[in-house]
């Protein structure tokens, strides 16, 4: 494949995520056209003098709809990212971000967060009470996923099969972890719970984008370093290690690096599934498994869809927000079914990967 043919789908994919995202800021319990948000922007740089601005559609324009679109962004390039990375690691197209119990993990600590989170801050709350709910999914994701790994090292190598079989037992731990939080939450903290791990984006705003923003690129940015030796590690880890790639140091990168950027975006917006499945699998459909290829254009399309994805909730039950993992669910259940019987044929046709 020619560097030439890969910027073409880059080129692609930008310009329909700059659509989306225009889009996707328009549309929503308040329409905003094109016309007032060129005159915002116009406005907000100081191009346009006007001297009636729109004050309260601007404010809701760069205060609740902007943030919300671009954090959006940022988290369904982060799930996607992580799902190639995934696939790549455990040599399987049919695997997800959530496979070594981050999301599980993630959703245990915030559902501490918030069942105990008044008791815990005590009189601190109003300083450091902002802060509880990123900062447990965070450690909830990396203990989760820490546990899976060690679990699965097996006289200091790890294993893959037994990762997978780890990996549904701390699931599974966590998924009643959060069970158990529910049942003794009250009311208010049980549907906050339950909305959480549904995944909502209306608790978006600047800092959170910038948190996000930045674990987001820097988790891109080193998954490029690795870029080949993942390539290699797809023909196999004895195969791998004849080309120099040493093949448990590298599984422990990827671990944490897809720890950390599936994590700090879990901790803003809740756990939604199916983004990292499947766009990972469509982008090895309609160009490469090269995993160069792969972790930029996932980033760019993860973004798209989950841009979409939003736009449909904010839509279909308009004032109010239908959760987005609802809306991932099912459009992702029926691909992965697809994704499972394709995957079927072409290994007995010579593998995924051939």
């Amino acid at each position: 494949m020619s560097k030439l043919s890969f910027r073409f789908y880059y080129f692609s994919l930008a310009i329909l995520l700059f659509i989306s995202l225009i889009i996707s800021a328009r549309v929503g319990a308040v329409n905003i056209s094109y016309e007032d948000i060129l005159n915002f922007f116009g406005h907000k740089l100081g191009f346009i003098h006007d001297n009636n601005p729109d004050s309260i559609r601007q404010a809701l324009f760069f205060k609740i709809r902007l943030p919300r679109v671009i954090l959006c962004a940022f988290v369904g390039a982060a799930l996607s990212v992580s799902g190639a990375l995934m696939q790549a690691l455990f040599r399987n197209p049919i695997v997800e971000p959530g496979l070594v119990g981050t999301s599980s993990g993630a959703a245990l600590g915030a559902a501490f967060v918030f069942v105990m989170g008044n008791r815990l801050a005590g009189p601190f709350a109003n300083t450091i009470g902002p802060f509880l709910l990123p900062l447990f999914a965070f450690l909830g994701g990396l203990a989760a996923t820490l546990i899976v790994y060690r679990l699965s090292s097996v006289f200091g190598k790890t294993n893959v099969n037994t990762m997978l079989l780890a990996g549904i037992a701390v699931n599974a731990l966590a998924s009643g972890g959060t069970g158990f939080f529910s049942y003794i939450a009250r009311d208010p903290q049980a549907r906050s719970i339950t909305f959480w791990n549904l995944g909502t984006l209306s608790g978006a705003d600047w800092p959170a984008v910038e948190l996000v923003g930045v674990s987001t690129t820097l988790g891109i940015l080193i998954c490029l370093r690795y870029s080949k030796s993942l390539n290699a590690l797809l023909l196999g880890e004895t195969e791998a290690s004849y080309l120099g790639v040493h093949a448990e140091k590298l599984k422990m990168k990827v671990i944490l690096i897809n720890t950390f950027i599936v994590a700090m975006a879990t901790s803003i917006v809740g756990v939604i599934g199916f983004i990292g499945l499947i766009v990972p699998h469509l982008l090895r459909m309609m160009k490469s498994s090269d995993n160069r290829f792969l972790i930029i254009a996932s980033a760019l399309l993860g973004a798209i869809l989950l841009n979409l994805a939003d736009m449909v909730s904010r839509i279909l039950v308009a004032p109010s927000e239908f959760p987005i993992g609802i809306i991932t669910a099912f459009v992702g259940a029926p691909v992965f079914l697809f994704i499972l019987i394709n995957n079927s044929r072409k290994q007995q046709q010579g593998g995924f990967y051939a």
